[in-house]
C-alpha cells in the first residue's frame, strides 16, 4: 500500500478521525508556506518591517507603531489574499469533484462570470444600489448557478451537462459584461476594469470583514460535505449504492461552492485560474484520486499570496493587479491540463 493511501487513526479524548499521513503532511507544509507568505506580504510598504517584527505584532508583542502598521494598514490585504485563495481553492475542488472533470472551475463554468456581471450591473446601472459588491456578487453567482442547474436538468443532472451548460452561461455573462462596459462612464469603466482583473491593492476591512464571516460559516460546511463529495466522484450509481442522496448532494455542494467563490470574487474580483489550478496541484502533492478539500484551499492561499508578492515586486514602483500574475502563470497550466486530458482520452 502506498504512503498516499495509508490511513492512520487519530484519537483525542473520546473523538477519533482517520487521516492519510501524506495528505496531512502536505497540508501542514502548505499551511506553513501560506503563513510565511502571509507575513512576508506585510513587510512590504513605505514603513519597513522585518518578518520577525510582523510575527511579534501578530501576537501583540513588539513596538506599538509596528502593531498599528500591521493591524490597521496591512492586515486587510493579507487576510483578503489568504481567505480569497482559500475560498477559490476549496470552491474549485468542489466543482471539479462533482463534475468529475479537472477542467471544471467556477471561472470556467460561469459562476465567477455571473458574479462579475451582477457587480458591473450594479456599478453601471445602479441596480441594487447600496447593497455592496458582496451582496451583488453573491446574487450574481447564485443566479448563474441556478440557471446552469436548471438548464442542465434532465431527470437529474450530470457533471458533463453542468460543464457544457456552464461554459455557455459563462460566455453569455461575459458578453453582457462587455456590453455594460461599453456603455459605462469613463471613471466607472476604470473602476470596473481594475476590479475585473483581480486586485488586492485597495483591500480594506470593509472587504475583509464580510469575507471572514462568510468563511467561518462556509468552510466547516464544506468539510462536513467531504463524504458526499467523495461518493459523487465515484459516479452516481456507486454513490446511490453507498446511500448518498445524489441530487441533494450535488445541489448542496453547488450552493456551497457558489457561496465560496461569490464572497471571494466580491472581495478581490474574479482572480483567474486559482480555482482551476489549486485543486490539481493539491491533488498531486497529496497523492489522492480526488482533490482534497482543505489542502486545495491552503494551496489556493499559497498561490494567491505568492502571486500577490510577485505582483508587488515584479515591476519597480508599480503594484500590478494580482490577476495579471495568476493569469500569466495559469494559462500555461491550463494548456498542460488540456494536453494531459487529451493524452488520457478524457478531453471532456
Amino acid at each position: 500500500m502506498t504512503a498516499s493511501l495509508r490511513v492512520t487513526a487519530i484519537r483525542v479524548g473520546g473523538a477519533s478521525a482517520r487521516v492519510r499521513p501524506r495528505v496531512l503532511g502536505a497540508a501542514l507544509i502548505l499551511a506553513a508556506a501560506a503563513f510565511l507568505l502571509f507575513c512576508v506580504g506585510m513587510t512590504i510598504g513605505d514603513y519597513p518591517l522585518s518578518v520577525g517584527k510582523v510575527v511579534a505584532a501578530l501576537f501583540s508583542q513588539g513596538d506599538y507603531y509596528d502593531r498599528v502598521v500591521v493591524y490597521d494598514w496591512r492586515m486587510p490585504r493579507a487576510l483578503c489574499g489568504l481567505f480569497v485563495g482559500l475560498a477559490f481553492g476549496m470552491s474549485g475542488a468542489i466543482f471539479q469533484t462533482i463534475t468529475r472533470n479537472p477542467l471544471a472551475s467556477p471561472d470556467v463554468i460561469g459562476v465567477s462570470a455571473g458574479a462579475t456581471t451582477a457587480v458591473v450591473c450594479g456599478i453601471v446601472l445602479g441596480v441594487g444600489a447600496g447593497l455592496g459588491t458582496q451582496t451583488l456578487g453573491l446574487a450574481g453567482a447564485l443566479g448563474s448557478a441556478l440557471l446552469i442547474y436548471l438548464l442542465a436538468w434532465q431527470r437529474g443532472t450530470t457533471g458533463y451537462r453542468i460543464v457544457l451548460v456552464g461554459i455557455g452561461v459563462s460566455w453569455a455573462c461575459t458578453s453582457a459584461t462587455s456590453y455594460l462596459l461599453a456603455h459605462a462612464k469613463l471613471y466607472e469603466a476604470q473602476q470596473i476594469v481594475g476590479w475585473m482583473v483581480g486586485n488586492l491593492n485597495d483591500s480594506t476591512w470593509a472587504q475583509a470583514t464580510p469575507l471572514l464571516i462568510a468563511m467561518a460559516v462556509l468552510v466547516p460546511i464544506t468539510i462536513a460535505m467531504s463524504g458526499w463529495l467523495t461518493a459523487l466522484h465515484l459516479g452516481d450509481d456507486v454513490a446511490v449504492g453507498l446511500g448518498t442522496p445524489v441530487q441533494l448532494a450535488r445541489l448542496t455542494s453547488l450552493i456551497v461552492g457558489v457561496g465560496l467563490v461569490a464572497f471571494g470574487t466580491a472581495a478581490a474580483g474574479p482572480v483567474a485560474f486559482v480555482a482551476l489550478a489549486a485543486p490539481q496541484i493539491a491533488k498531486r502533492v497529496a497523492g489522492t484520486p480526488v482533490p482534497p478539500l482543505v489542502t486545495s484551499g491552503i494551496t489556493g492561499a499559497v498561490v494567491l499570496l505568492g502571486s500577490d508578492l510577485l505582483a508587488r515586486e515584479l515591476v519597480p514602483d508599480t503594484q500590478l493587479p494580482v490577476g495579471v500574475v495568476t493569469g500569466a502563470l495559469g494559462a500555461p497550466f491550463l494548456l498542460w491540463l488540456l494536453a494531459r486530458a487529451n493524452r488520457a482520452g478524457s478531453g471532456g
